[in-house]
């Protein structure tokens, strides 16, 4: 296999393998990207055999074929040549010679008979814009349980109907549900466990795309899902077993609830939870007399409290909660205000944005006994 690549071109399409490729492996072929040539085009491959993404980038190909590398040595190497094409030719031993410029390199590949096959992409069911995927991802992402146990809590649930998507995720302390309205066009109806890591690297595919409203082809089969962003394809297996029936955790009404300013209230969670238990990090939150208060400490390094203006003539209320939860939620939402809904001191609080919006987002957060 020969062919000539421009460095950029080629830094921007194995930028998205790294994400995928398997650092610490047993099996040494997933440490190495798939190099494929033919036509006009060099394709590159990556999985974990979890996770797979297949993109593609033009090229002058002399001699087509098809070799492996090791994904972080090729990406460490080409990002520091100087912006111009790259010469590649692999040779019989599965060696590669780069040369760019005066400068010549070899690297040591692999055999791409042993190379895993990636999965065919079925007809796509539907197109997803990729802002809306993006938003509903990165209002989830963070209550994703990192409990390997609890394999079911290892990713977000993705629902789609005609007229709504919906993404939910929770690790049984807090719980997040993001979903819009938007007409995906003919009768769907789907759902399916996405895993925390195709999500995240499906962010930076996102990220990539020019036009937020452009759509994601979308497609799944038995086992896995696919993603097609025009020439990028990520693919990923499904996660197996039921997630928990969300809808039951979901408060159907709270007796109270509050609005502050997102940045003032953001502020004062994180100044306060300087003074928090580093592991539990626990602050007390408490409900009074048109005020907030925020309070936290610690026995032997100090404490903190701040107060903020509410609307509020209800009873004294006063709860626990973690206060990373709370900035999480606060870090992931667009509107400049969120109301804070709550009951007493053993239930769950929820938080959403303030205002009326033309998507719903719900958190609901387990209180702390402090």
């Amino acid at each position: 296999m020969e062919f000539t690549v421009n460095k950029s071109d080629l830094v921007r399409e194995l930028s998205l393998s790294q994400g995928v490729v398997e650092r610490k492996t047993t099996i040494p072929i997933l440490s190495n990207v798939l190099l494929e040539a033919a036509g006009d085009r060099l394709t590159i491959t990556a999985t974990d055999l979890e996770l797979g993404i297949r993109c593609s980038t033009p090229a002058k190909v002399k001699h087509q074929g098809s070799g492996t590398l090791t994904a972080k040595k090729l990406m460490d190497y080409v990002r520091l040549l100087p912006e111009t094409d790259l010469h590649i030719k692999f040779s019989e031993n599965h060696w590669a010679t780069i040369v760019c410029g005066r400068s010549r390199t070899r690297i040591a590949g692999m055999s791409r008979e042993s190379y895993p096959e990636l999965p065919v992409m079925p007809g796509a069911l539907t197109r997803i814009p990729a802002g809306l995927l993006a938003s509903l991802i990165g209002k989830t992402i963070f209550s994703i349980s990192n409990e390997e146990s609890r394999f079911t809590l290892n990713g977000a649930l993705l629902q789609l109907r005609d007229d709504m998507i919906t993404m939910v995720s929770t690790d049984g302390h807090r719980l997040a549900l993001a979903e819009a309205s938007n007409s995906l066009g003919g009768a769907i109806n789907y759902k399916a466990l996405l895993p925390r890591k195709a999500m995240a690297e499906l962010l930076k595919m996102t990220q990539e795309v020019p036009d937020k409203s452009a759509g994601i082809e979308f497609a799944g089969d038995d086992n896995h899902l696919f993603f097609r962003v025009g020439d990028r394809l990520l693919i990923s297996r499904k996660l197996t077993g039921n997630f928990p029936d969300y809808e039951r955790v979901l408060p159907r009404s709270h007796a109270y609830y509050v609005e502050f300013e997102k940045e003032e209230l953001k502020a004062s969670i994180e100044r306060v939870a300087q003074f928090a238990d580093e592991r539990s990090r626990a602050i007390k939150t408490r409900f009074e007399g048109g005020e907030a208060t925020l309070h936290s400490s610690l026995s032997d390094s100090g404490e903190s409290e701040e107060s903020l203006p509410v609307e509020y003539d209800g009873p004294g209320v006063e709860i626990g909660f973690n206060a990373q939860y709370l900035l999480d939620f606060l870090r992931a939402l667009p509107e400049n205000k969120v109301q804070f809904h709550f009951k007493d001191s053993q239930s769950a609080g929820e938080l959403r944005p303030g205002g009326d919006g033309g998507s719903t987002y719900r958190y609901v957060v387990m209180p702390m006994r402090i």
